[in-house]
This record gives structure tokens, sequence and C-alpha cells, in this order.
């Protein structure tokens, strides 16, 4: 385990430059040749918040109920389990071709492969980033002040999610590259994960005797995570948060072992 761990560092610290040029590249080309260009980088998160903020807080409205003390609007409750999810499932969506898509590269002996899982997961950031910063801004202008408790945001980011999400990329590139359908899978999952998830669910709202649902799917924590961040500002799921950052590092390490293992016959199946 520790081997791997100092593996994954040397591979962020002789990779640094090659990393950042070619998330900036993926960036880049995601959004070359369009009309609205770079644009879409924004109205892409905001579309989707808005698209579900309106049909779970508008067109089937929840009421809150005088039994929990809530700090915030419904609408804030959705984004704030929601944005993380979106960025999650980009990735997931993405790291599945990331080899096959990049077969040239991969061919190519000296080019360390580590690096693409890597760069599809920082360049997917950016909609993280602007639909936090939007949600901030919404925050500001409904309450008038932001809880100091999401001054712990860069720490989750940094320390759990990002790890967390390489972890996902390197499973996805290596499995993918072998079961080319697999890609259709995610799709499913992604579109079925969102309501497996409390993200939609108030809490005491979702039948009890359905509860492991929450507790059995690794995303949640997630979730639970994100929702003491930007909604609760407190630790309102304590027993999450060790699991989270624990279990993304650990899995972190499980994941790199994988693609190490596969990408030995990666240019066998290209």
């Amino acid at each position: 385990m520790k081997r791997s761990a100092k593996e994954i560092r040397k591979i962020f610290g002789h990779n640094r430059e090659l990393i950042w040029v070619f998330t900036l590249r993926d960036i880049r080309d995601r959004y070359i040749g369009q009309f609205l260009g770079s644009l879409w980088s924004i109205g892409h998160p905001l579309f989707l918040m808005g698209l579900y903020v309106f049909i779970f807080a508008v067109v089937f409205p929840t009421r809150l109920g005088d039994q929990f003390q809530f700090p915030r609007s419904y609408v804030s409750f959705i984004l704030a389990g929601l944005i993380p999810w979106l960025t999650f499932q980009e990735v997931m969506g993405r790291s599945v071709t990331v080899i096959v898509n990049n077969a040239s590269l991969v061919k190519q002996i000296v080019f360390p492969v580590e690096v693409l899982p890597i760069k599809t997961v920082l360049a997917s950031l950016l909609g993280l980033f602007i639909a936090v910063l939007l949600f901030f801004c919404i925050q500001l202008i409904i309450e008038t002040s932001i809880p100091w408790f999401w001054l712990l945001f860069p720490c989750v980011v940094i320390f759990a999610f990002i790890p967390c999400m390489i972890r996902i990329s390197y499973i996805l590139s290596a499995v993918g590259t072998y079961v080319r359908d697999l890609k259709d899978v995610i799709q499913i999952f992604i579109t079925a994960n969102l309501f497996m998830q409390p993200i939609l669910y108030l809490p005491g709202r979702f039948p009890e005797a359905y509860n492991w649902v929450f507790y059995l799917n690794p995303f949640s924590y997630q979730v639970w995570v994100f929702q003491d961040l930007l909604y609760y500002g407190r630790f309102e799921h304590e027993f999450a948060w060790p699991v989270y950052f624990i279990g993304s590092w650990l899995v972190l390490i499980g994941g790199y072992f994988i693609f190490q293992f596969a990408k030995t016959k990666f240019i066998e199946v290209l």
C-alpha cells in the first residue's frame, strides 16, 4: 500500500507539467469549434442545476415539515448534493473511453498512460468550481452571508473528492478498454444512481425500511459530506466524514493497482 501511494505521488511530481498541459488541452478541445465555445462550461452546469431544481422544487414541491430544523431552502438542499454528483457523473462517463480515445498515445512506450485518467478528472473540476461559485452567489443573494464551515471546501475537494474521482477514473478506464460496452452500462447507472442517493429526499421523508440503500451506496457518503459542507454548515453526518476521507484514499490505491495490472495488455486490445 505504501509503495502504491509513493508511485501515485511520483506520477504527480514527475508529470505535473504534462498533466497541466493535457488538462488545458482537454478543456479547450471539448468546446473548440462550437458556436458558444467556452460559454458551455458555464451554461452546461447551470442548465442541469436549473432543470433539476425546477422539476423537484417547482413541479414536484416538497414541504419542509416543522419537525425538522432546516437551515436553508429545499433548493439549496438539492444543489448541495447534486453539484458533486454532476461532476462525478461527467468523470465516469468520460473515463470509460479515455484510453480508447487516446490509443495513439497509449501505444507509445515512453508515454505515461497514468496521466490520462488524472487529466480527465482535473478537466472536469472546471464544472464543479463554476457550479459551486453559482451556488455561493445564490446563497449570498438569499441569505447575505456564508457560514465559516464553507472554508473546509478546499480541504474536502483536495483530500477526498479528487482522490475519489481519480480512483473511479482508473478503474473505469482500465475496464472500459477491455469491455467496450461498459460505457452504455455506466450511462444507465448514472441515471439510476441519482435516485439511489440522499440528494432529492429530505431527512425523515424516505421510508426507513429502504434506508439501507443509502448506506450501501458509497456515493451517499459523498453527498452527506457535501450537504454538511454547503447546506447545514456543521457536522450533521459525522459518521460520513471518516468513511469518505479514508475510503477515498484506500480505494484510490486499489484503483491504481487495477490500472497498473490492466495497462500491460492495453496495446494488444487497442
